[in-house]
């Protein structure tokens, strides 16, 4: 295009690039503006983690025991004991209910969570009035304390969906791990002396030992399922240790109601408990001191985007005088400028080409094509995936019947993926006998059950080879995705993680779909089999 022939097209070709250059930078700032709101929220859920881990761990258990001592064996000591452990319950509760975020930054789970918590810690001012009068003599409030930890816990992991910061999410996830471990262990102890007591072991006590057992299964499964940090490693290697693992045998001894154990193991086991739950209710600790270091981190992340932001207000408004003062004497640019465009787009074009064999785009076409759709994504989409397949096996192939199968089986299965890929998605031959297609405004699940309908595909397909013989082939797939948030990332990023995720595939028995790099369950991978 000749910007020369009148001064309507030259003045034009100033401002065009001028409000493109506005809006992109109001896109900076808009976007940056999210991001310090988003670090701000998860800020004050790192404080609301940390305090409500403290209580559930240490005020609440800690007023269970004070009260329990002062009802056992009234007197003075006993009783300024449970008024201090009460005192310390109240003034964390304050300062939880004081580093809540507004009700806006609040989904309807979490609210329901905290109404439940309020009407908990109701009964416990219930409680401690019956203590005071003399009403709860001979009886155990240990009940009513259980329940408003447990709602505790509830508010914790109600916290999760809503943090966006990658690190803080883990860490919220460790603790919630460890206080149901803690939990758990505190609960299969107190059932288990009660077992291997006088007392007995009643059809109450089996249910409350089953939910022992079950929430320190399912906080240990919660650690190590969403983390590997030094914390949690940390609690692993511990349950590994020789008395430990003889302790969870008497735990299961104890849950399968054998005969009760010698007094020496009972000793040993009791001892192992105690130890476990001071072990874990410092680790408690650390995870909560943790969460506030990263909560303060979020915070001065939060402040130097709200930085940012004025900063990029006032360089938007420095470049637009600078494009307003220099726009006139760069006419003469901008007609380099074009003709250079021109003659990259030609080089573009020309970049396109076909792989020979399967008629798909070949690496240096895809990378002109993908490159546009990028383009695309940072002001349009919100998503774009990736995903990346090869066939199993296909060495076996070529190895039994020659390499002109292995190019027929190649062009069969670029077809059938041709075929069931949509129509804009694009699709490359990416090396020997593996595929990648990148698919725009899909997210990774999306871009899963795509990829799940092309590998029945290709399973369903029969391949008649030239003798007569049939042959059927599987292919194993890996997505990955990003938004338009995550745009700053190199496009080879997210094929690496897709190529983790196909490994992940491939590990887990081949012939099936994984989305991210986590490998399938057993029972999942039996299914993809």
């Amino acid at each position: 295009m000749k910007f020369e022939t009148t001064n309507k097209i030259i003045l034009a070709a100033i401002l065009l690039p001028f409000i493109f250059m506005i809006a992109e930078g109001v896109l900076v700032v808009r976007t940056s503006f999210r991001q310090y709101v988003s670090l701000e929220k998860d800020y004050r859920f790192a404080d609301v983690l940390a305090r409500g881990g403290s209580i559930a761990a240490n005020e609440i258990l800690g007023e269970t025991v004070a009260t329990r001592q002062y009802l056992t064996h009234p007197g003075t000591d006993n009783a300024v004991s449970m008024q201090q452990s009460r005192a310390r319950l109240d003034e964390e509760r304050r300062k939880f209910q004081m580093s809540l975020p507004s009700a806006g930054m609040l989904d309807g789970n979490l609210q329901n969570e905290l109404s439940d918590l309020a009407l908990a810690y109701s009964r416990i001012i219930s409680i401690r009035a019956a203590v005071d009068r003399g009403y709860y003599a001979g009886g155990d409030p240990g009940y009513v304390y259980w329940q408003a930890a447990l709602k505790q816990l509830d508010v914790v992991d109600a916290l999760s969906p809503l943090i966006q910061d990658p690190v803080l999410l883990a860490k919220s996830n460790e603790l919630m791990g460890i206080l149901l471990s803690y939990y758990g262990e505190r609960l299969l102890t107190f059932i288990g002396t009660r077992h291997l007591s006088e007392h007995g072991y009643s059809l109450r006590s089996s249910d409350l030992y089953v939910q022992g057992k079950m929430m320190q299964a399912e906080g240990m499964d919660h650690m190590v399922f969403h983390s590997t940090s030094p914390l949690v490693t940390s609690i692993t290697d511990y349950m590994k240790l020789p008395q430990q693992v003889r302790a969870d045998a008497v735990t299961d001894a104890i849950l399968a109601r054998e005969a009760r154990p010698p007094l020496e193991v009972r000793n040993d086991w009791a001892a192992a408990q105690a130890d476990r739950i001071a072990f874990l209710k410092e680790k408690i600790t650390e995870a909560t001191a943790d969460i506030h270091r990263t909560g303060e981190t979020l915070a001065q992340r939060s402040h130097l985007h709200v930085m940012l932001v004025f900063v990029l207000c006032g360089g938007l408004l420095l470049l637009a005088g600078v494009v307003a003062t220099l726009a006139t004497k760069g006419l003469g640019m901008i007609s380099r400028l074009t003709r250079e465009r021109e003659v990259l787009v030609g080089e573009l074009r020309s970049a396109a080409q076909t792989d020979l064999l399967t008629g798909l785009y070949n690496r240096r076409g895809f990378e002109a094509a993908a490159a546009a759709l990028f383009e695309q994504a940072k002001s349009g989409s919100r998503w774009i995936s990736v995903v990346l397949f090869d066939l199993d096996h296909f060495k076996k192939i070529n190895d039994i019947h020659g390499h002109d199968v292995g190019d027929i089986v190649l062009r069969h299965v670029a077809a059938v993926a041709k075929h069931n890929f949509r129509q804009f998605d694009l699709l490359v031959r990416h090396g020997g006998e593996e595929f990648l297609a990148l698919l725009p405004d899909v997210t990774p699940d999306e871009a899963a059950a795509v990829a799940e309908a092309v590998r029945e595909a290709i399973e369903r397909a029969v391949i008649i080879l030239p003798g007569g013989e049939s042959l059927v082939v599987t292919a194993s797939f890996g997505c990955a995705g990003r938004t338009q948030a995550g745009s700053g990332h190199h496009f080879e990023d997210l094929v690496k993680r897709a190529d983790m995720a196909l490994y992940a595939a491939k590990a887990s028995g081949r012939n099936c779909v994984v989305a991210g790099s986590l490998v399938p369950q057993p029972m999942a991978r039996a299914e993809a089999k």
